[in-house]
């Protein structure tokens, strides 16, 4: 195994439209197996940079290094390459609500299958039962064969995951997967990754607007604002202070909602 980052962020910046600067000079990097949250008010660049790393959007200045790769400079085979390799949670599932649980979890292979395979969906009999074993794990082994409409927004989520896990991917990301939850939903999604993380070894970098479960489940923070990194370390030394930085509105006022 190498011992470089799996991730590099080396000074990237977005600009969109020419005016809207949402990353300005960004730097940081991740090992592997790392469990990293990044943490921020509304708008400071956080799906923003979520979005450059699998090319949803372009960096306007800097490069992205994923497993030794530029991703930043890659064509259409090798972006297609990087997805193969990212899971991506969404806030709102992002799933084919008509479709059954586990269609969508082998969605997952789709990456890795020719385009006729998977408009007809072919999947081998050890894909199927690579889908029902990480079903086992997630809790929906009775939900298998429900529409994905019928479900409740953890549940959607978990489905989430598990289609995240099917790819074998080298890296998850996770923009706002608890946004939309209660409470008790939010913390078996938060265990769930975290057991991912910890089982799997597979790098997990997650947006999040609650401090609290940045503080409780990371092993390290970057806090950002204004598209900028204000911090980049452990949660033991986030103080209130940081936070305040972090999430001090234009009116000078604490964000307090933090879970």
């Amino acid at each position: 195994m190498s011992d470089a980052p799996i991730l590099e962020f080396k000074n990237v910046s977005k600009t969109y439209n020419k005016i809207t600067k949402a990353l300005s000079d960004v730097s940081f990097s991740l090992e592997e197996g790392e469990f990293v949250s990044i943490i921020g008010p509304s708008g400071s660049g956080k799906s923003t940079i979520l979005r450059c790393i699998n090319r949803l959007v372009d960096a306007t200045e800097g490069s992205i290094i994923f497993d030794g790769h530029d991703i930043s400079r890659a064509d259409k085979r090798e972006i297609h390459q990087v997805r193969k390799k990212t899971g991506m949670i969404f806030q709102h599932y992002n799933l084919v609500n008509r479709l059954s649980v586990i269609e969508n979890v082998l969605h997952g292979r789709l990456g890795h299958k020719s385009t006729l395979s998977g408009v007809v969906g072919l999947y081998t009999e050890k894909e199927k039962e690579r889908a029902f074993e990480i079903l086992e794990k997630l809790g929906l082994t009775e939900q298998a064969y429900k529409r994905c409409d019928e479900l409740s927004g953890g549940q959607k989520q978990r489905v989430g995951i598990a289609r995240s896990i099917m790819q074998e991917p080298r890296l998850i990301l996770c923009d706002e997967p608890i946004a939309s939850l209660d409470p008790s939903s939010s913390k078996v999604i938060m265990d769930h990754l975290s057991n991912i993380n910890q089982t799997m070894n597979i790098t997990c970098l997650i947006n999040l607007h609650q401090v609290q479960v940045a503080l409780k489940y990371s092993r390290r923070i970057i806090g950002i604002t204004s598209g900028q990194i204000v911090y980049d370390g452990p949660p033991e030394t986030l103080t209130q202070d940081i936070i305040y930085e972090i999430y001090q509105s234009k009116e000078g006022e604490l964000i307090t909602d933090v879970g």
